[in-house]
This record gives structure tokens, sequence and C-alpha cells, in this order.
């Protein structure tokens, strides 16, 4: 059979270690492990707020700081972002007022060549409408003055038919003008 071991304990004690039992649950072994658990606490605990806690209080700090100026040049570059927004409404504006005044004045200046184009072939029609009048006129007068011509001649060839005679020329005269008055 298995022969019990002896152990030394932190107090100095001898402490008989049977095979069957599990040692952390050793009641001979408890203030050994008591006085253990305490200085590995204390150790932890001086590393905890001495190293890792500044460190970690560090690394936040540093991260606000970042997300703070982050937050701030995003904040800057906003209000750039809308100064050169307003800056590009304005000159759209600008641009669209320009183009209406440009549009205006090409409208005001076709217009006023158009109407003088209007008014110079309107004087140009009248002229020629003028031209036109006095010569169908000279025409009507002309065709008038052989009406007559063919008329007395026509009257007098119908009278020196019916008649046998010649008419007097004087006579059928005076009757075309008494019809044609």
């Amino acid at each position: 059979m298995a022969q019990p071991i002896q152990t030394t304990t932190g107090t100095g004690q001898d402490v008989p270690h049977s095979g069957d039992q599990f040692p952390p649950f050793n009641t001979a072994t408890y203030p050994g492990q008591l006085v253990w658990l305490a200085l590995t606490f204390a150790f932890l605990y001086v590393m905890v707020a001495r190293v890792i806690s500044p460190r970690l209080q560090g690394i936040l700090s540093e991260r606000r700081e970042r997300i703070a100026a982050d937050l701030a040049e995003a904040g800057a570059m906003k209000t750039k972002a809308d100064a050169a927004g307003e800056a590009y409404e304005t000159a759209i504006a600008e641009a669209r007022k320009r183009a209406g005044a440009i549009a205006q004045e090409a409208r005001t200046a076709l217009s006023t060549e158009s109407d003088v184009r209007r008014k110079a072939l309107e004087a140009d029609l009248a002229a020629k409408l003028a031209s036109a009048e006095d010569t169908i006129r000279a025409a009507t007068a002309s065709a008038m003055d052989n009406v007559r011509g063919i008329a007395v001649d026509a009257a007098g060839d119908i009278v020196e038919l019916l008649t046998g005679r010649p008419p007097d020329a004087a006579a059928i005269h005076a009757a075309y003008d008494r019809v044609r008055a």
C-alpha cells in the first residue's frame, strides 16, 4: 500500500498527505492557503491599481480626447460645407438672374429687329400696293377710254345697220355721256 507523504506547511508543521483527499480541501492546509490567497490578492490588487488601471485610464482618456477632436473637426467641416452650400446656392441664384436678364435682352433685341423688318416690309408692300393701284387706275382709265371708243363705234355700227345710213358722231358721243353719267 501507499505510504502517506509528509509535507511541511507554511507554519512549519508536518502535515500528513493522504492520497484519497483533494489537497485544497484538506483542513490542515487552510492557514497556508489563506496566507497565499492574501499575498496573491494583494499582489494582483497592487498590479491592477498601479499598472493596469492607469494604462486603461490613459487609453480611455486618449480615446475621449481623440473622439472630441474628431467631433470638433467634423463640426468645423460641417460649418465649411454649409458655407460652401450657401455660396453655391447664391452663385446659382445669381447665374439664374443673369441668364434671365440675358434672355430678356435677347428677346427685346429680337423683338426690335423683328419690328424694324416688319415695318420695312409693310412700307415696301405699301409702296408696291400704291404703285399697283396707280397702274390699275391708269389701266382702268385707258380701258375706259377704249370702252368709250368701242362703245361709240359699236353704237354707230348698230345705228348704221338698222337705219342704213351713218349716224352723227357728236350725237353718239352725247348719248354715251348721258348713259355714263
